[in-house]
């Protein structure tokens, strides 16, 4: 019952125009296909190892209403299709239902799975059940900066991240990767990472912890309706390169205070002109006894500002920025305060 990877990400959206022109002029997608439906249309992207499928139309309307513009749902191809969706009962998710002839299975929030058999290239073949029409001069590599989905950041409730990786386990067949718990003045953050099998699906679960102040994870779960995707991760070759190439296409990332970078000498094995090439850019930086770990991460594109991006580029590094997380949750809430 192991996933194996993740076939696709679709997106629902109330602008479909403006969100396919973020990704192709601003984050290098590739347009490949179009397909129309009585109640919706989608849009095919790709770039390198990852498939986006950006839709809009009546029948979303509703998930809109609930959550904003965001991820709706992951396609995932598993060993064994039925014994997954078995699996799934089991640990008591809820219905299980069908969509064009697969099965479609809960995950989080208003988040659900539709799951495949295994297939040889995933992010080459179009998700099944859709009457696809290919996009005139599309190219066939898609090649860009984007190399791979490196990891799917997943807001849930306060109190019940221990529930979510547990379902993650026993419907999906992931284990438990690390943890990390972050406190940033009053408040504070959980993290459990949960990997699959074949190590190419990685979810980043995180809560708030309810026994502290109000924050950031709170206001997106209000602003989102209750659990949801909170950044896709896209890794890189070059991320310097990638972030200076996607800010000139319009990508608008969070700062980074001076202060920071005064400090990254201290734990960073870098020279002064590594480091002040990535002060430059913005980019923060860690390491763990594996290698470095480089990343950035965008401002939400969205009205309700419930989803946001990341490049990331892995020197040897297998974790996700211990030190960084801090920074990311105080980058983020100065974005907010200074919003607001």
């Amino acid at each position: 019952m192991a996933v194996q990877d993740i076939s696709y990400v679709e997106l629902y959206v109330r602008d479909k125009i403006s969100a396919v022109d973020y990704f192709v002029t601003a984050m290098g997608f590739t347009r490949v296909a179009d397909s129309v439906e009585v109640d919706r249309s989608s849009v095919l992207l790709r770039q390198g190892q990852v498939q986006l499928v950006v839709t809009s139309g009546h029948g979303v309307w509703k998930f809109l209403d609930d959550h904003g513009d965001g991820i709706a749902n992951m396609g995932m191809t598993c060993d064994d299709v039925a014994r997954t969706r078995d699996a799934v009962v089991a640990a008591g998710a809820g219905p299980v239902g069908e969509a064009r002839g697969n099965t479609v299975v809960p995950g989080f929030g208003g988040v659900t799975h539709t799951l495949h058999p295994p297939m040889d290239d995933p992010a080459a073949v179009a998700p099944p059940g859709r009457n696809w029409v290919t996009t005139p001069g599309a190219s066939s590599t898609c090649e860009g900066r984007v190399r791979l989905l490196d990891h799917v950041a997943v807001c849930v409730e306060g109190g019940r991240l221990e529930e979510y990786a547990d379902y993650y386990h026993d419907a999906f067949g992931f284990s438990r990767y690390s943890s990390e718990y972050v406190a940033v003045g009053g408040q504070a953050m959980d993290s459990i990472v949960v990997r699959s099998a074949s190590g190419r699906v990685t979810f980043t679960l995180v809560a708030p912890d309810p026994a502290k102040d109000g924050g950031q994870l709170d206001a997106f779960l209000e602003r989102n309706g209750g659990p949801g995707v909170q950044h896709l991760a896209f890794l890189v070759e070059d991320i310097v390169a990638a972030v200076y190439e996607c800010r000139e296409r319009g990508v608008e990332f969070l700062t980074t205070p001076d202060s920071y970078y005064d400090l990254l000498a201290e734990r960073f094995d870098g020279d002064q002109a590594q480091i002040a090439d990535l002060r430059k850019a913005q980019v923060l930086a860690d390491h763990d006894e594996w290698g470095q770990l480089l990343q950035l991460f965008s401002r939400s594109p969205y009205e309700r500002n419930t989803l946001f991006y990341e490049l990331i580029q892995r020197l040897g590094s297998r974790g996700f920025g211990s030190a960084n997380i801090k920074a990311l949750y105080e980058a983020v809430q100065r974005d907010r305060l200074s919003a607001g």
